[in-house]
């Protein structure tokens, strides 16, 4: 095959950043995806109705030309988030989910909910209006492994609450692990996963090829090699419960290569590039579209895109770095060479 056509996909999870990263990283994103649903995780969160309208204008002040990129915005789940709030989002068509951080659990987590049950009315006025909730499936217990942590989320945190509110809609964003797939397989129809291209790519030996990979280090953290066939299984499988989420996550180079380096990988030039390479390798290219363009939508209530997009094989590399103003951002797969790309 030499090209693919497909319809044009949407990115279920992206970070977008600020300023200038923000101004440097959205054509990557435009270029592959129609939608996109947008982290709320900023300096200082984006945790009301108010705040995402404003991000979102920000958004679309810095989209490249007359592009008609739709930024699907989440509101940052607190403490303090009240049924009221869910009301309004529920009522601003600009806005689609809240986002569960546990506090500590990734990059501008501090803000996060440090007691769920605590939040019960809040999570009951989601489950009534159906607004979606998207968790980061981590528990922060420094007691318990780092590769441990989505698996006892699952046990300690995610069943008991859909055993409580069993109509959430829940997306269990980044699946890293079997016992994740397992879990959505088993749940209901309010419960899907997003699966990135770096957790599809690489398992947690990438993080030491050689050295130290800072550009390899996200969370959650990558796993070993049978969680990843576990999740490429679950991409191909044309199980409408997984879908496309990059949690494409740019940071300034010298933030990731220091001391201690940031969380997140910026796989927004490559994603689409490879998640077709992926699905080429195991034989599943018939399968790309559903998973790609099709199944987020179908959880979440809108349109399929009616544009559409070809990829074409043909090899090129990567930039080895990417500008972002005066910083400047590494982005996966840096350097190498790819065999699918944008027409």
């Amino acid at each position: 095959m030499k090209t693919l056509t497909i319809i044009k996909p949407d990115d279920w999870h992206l970070h977008l950043r600020e300023g200038q990263i923000l101004e440097a990283v959205l054509p990557a994103t435009v270029n592959s995806f129609r939608r996109a649903i947008v982290m709320p995780n900023l300096i200082p969160p984006v945790t009301n109705v108010d705040l995402a309208m404003s991000y979102r204008q920000d958004i679309l002040t810095a989209c490249p030309g007359d592009c008609d990129f739709q930024a699907l915005m989440t509101l940052y789940l607190t403490d303090n988030t009240s049924p009221a709030d869910v009301k309004a989002a529920a009522d601003n068509p600009y806005v689609h989910a809240f986002k569960l951080y546990p506090a500590g659990a990734t990059t501008n987590s501090e803000s996060g909910v440090t007691s769920l049950p605590d939040l019960m009315p809040t999570l009951e006025a989601m489950a009534e209006y159906q607004v979606p909730l998207l968790v980061h499936g981590e528990v922060t217990d420094p007691a318990v492994d780092v590769f441990d942590r989505e698996s006892v989320f699952i046990d300690h945190v995610l069943s008991p609450l859909l055993e409580a509110l069993p109509q959430l809609k829940v997306v269990f964003e980044h699946l890293t692990t079997r016992q994740g797939v397992e879990f959505v397989l088993d749940a209901g129809e309010n419960v899907a996963a997003t699966l990135t291209a770096h957790h599809l790519l690489l398992n947690r030996n990438a993080m030491f090829d050689k050295g130290i990979r800072p550009h390899h280090y996200c969370l959650p953290v990558l796993k070993r090699e049978t969680h990843r066939q576990a999740l490429i299984a679950a991409a191909i499988s044309g199980n409408r419960k997984f879908f496309l989420g990059t949690d494409s996550a740019p940071h300034d180079r010298l933030a990731k290569e220091s001391s201690c380096g940031c969380a997140g990988i910026y796989s927004a030039p490559v994603a689409l590039e490879l998640y077709a390479q992926i699905f080429e390798d195991n034989d599943a290219l018939d399968k790309l579209e559903g998973f790609t363009s099709l199944y987020g939508p179908d959880f979440y209530g809108l349109p399929v895109n009616s544009e559409q997009i070809t990829l074409k094989k043909q090899d090129w590399q990567v930039p080895r770095v990417i500008s972002a103003g005066t910083e400047e951002i590494v982005p996966l797969c840096a350097g190498e060479t790819l065999k699918w790309q944008r027409a």
